[in-house]
């Protein structure tokens, strides 16, 4: 089974407009609303792929069980945490000339909570994949993903850590299956602005010898390199198309990385899938179908 843990699950309220001006009446041209959050991101583009996954983390309040219910209508299954107070967050993502962002902050998650999500996380067993995808809220310790990684090291569970920086680097020793910072964030790491194939695949390097067994890393409109676990770098370009959504697609290419792999085994079409997933849903407004995928993935 493939699990996702989000932390801060929202309900994305996407408006498009053909102008935005701060101070002013703006008025939409069109909106919807989506299920975020970076995990939830991945179990919806999983299940678009044809692959059943449990999504698990924590929720509060009315858009609580609304984004559980949506979420199960479409199929995915949630074991969320309901906490308490609180209200699960709803972000507003404007979509004009330029995109603009305006994230709540969500509910408190108490350590009782905690101890809850520990609990259910102690049932996977070997062979399951499990995603922990984006920041930790402030009020969690910032080793949270370590305490969670530890306590499941000799259970056999491959794990795929989507994250930056610290958060990212302080999970290396627990040998993730799969981390995927994008070119920027892999810099960032090292303090370097990488600018050749040669520079990244020496950085994915250095993370793999601290424990990572694959790196994935994305470079927009550039494509994507994938350092895999023997040592093989793979190089692909970037799909044609006009891009009008950036939110999800880094999620989608995790979500399509790891369909590919439990799909054929093999990294090299894994990195295709990826890719195409991560396309399809930068060319659209929402997260990509598996029609929209297949079509991208027979260009590139």
């Amino acid at each position: 089974m493939i699990y996702t843990v989000t932390f801060n699950p929202a309900i994305d309220y996407v408006v498009q407009t053909d102008a935005f001006a701060l101070g002013s009446v703006n008025r939409s041209s069109g909106e919807a609303f989506q299920y975020g959050g970076k995990g939830v991101n991945v179990s919806t583009v999983l299940k678009n792929l044809g692959f059943d996954n449990t999504a698990l983390g924590f929720v509060a309040g009315y858009v609580g069980t609304w984004l559980e219910d949506g979420l199960e209508d479409i199929g995915i299954k949630t074991d969320f945490i309901r906490l308490e107070n609180g209200m699960t967050r709803i972000n507003v993502k404007i979509k004009a000339v330029e995109e603009t962002e305006l994230n709540g902050a969500g509910p408190r998650i108490s350590p009782h909570a905690m101890e809850k999500l520990y609990a259910k996380l102690d049932n996977l067993k070997s062979g399951d994949v499990l995603i922990l995808a984006g920041s930790i809220p402030p009020i969690l310790s910032a080793d949270t993903y370590e305490k969670i990684m530890a306590r499941l090291e000799s259970k056999g569970i491959s794990i795929v850590v989507d994250a930056t920086q610290d958060l990212l680097v302080n999970v290396l020793k627990y040998r993730p299956f799969l981390i995927k910072p994008n070119n920027h964030e892999l810099g960032e790491i090292f303090n370097l602005t990488l600018k050749t194939d040669e520079e990244i695949t020496a950085c994915a390097r250095q993370l793999q010898a601290r424990g990572a067994k694959n790196v994935l890393v994305s470079m927009a409109g550039d494509g994507a390199l994938l350092l895999d676990e023997s040592g093989n770098v793979h190089r692909i370009g970037a799909a044609k198309g006009t891009v009008v959504n950036s939110v999800g697609a880094g999620d989608s290419m995790v979500a399509g990385f790891v369909a590919g792999w439990l799909q054929k085994k093999d990294y090299a079409y894994a990195l295709r899938l990826g890719t195409a997933a991560g396309a399809a849903t930068a060319f659209s407004i929402g997260l990509c179908t598996k029609q929209a995928v297949d079509k991208i993935l027979q260009t590139i």
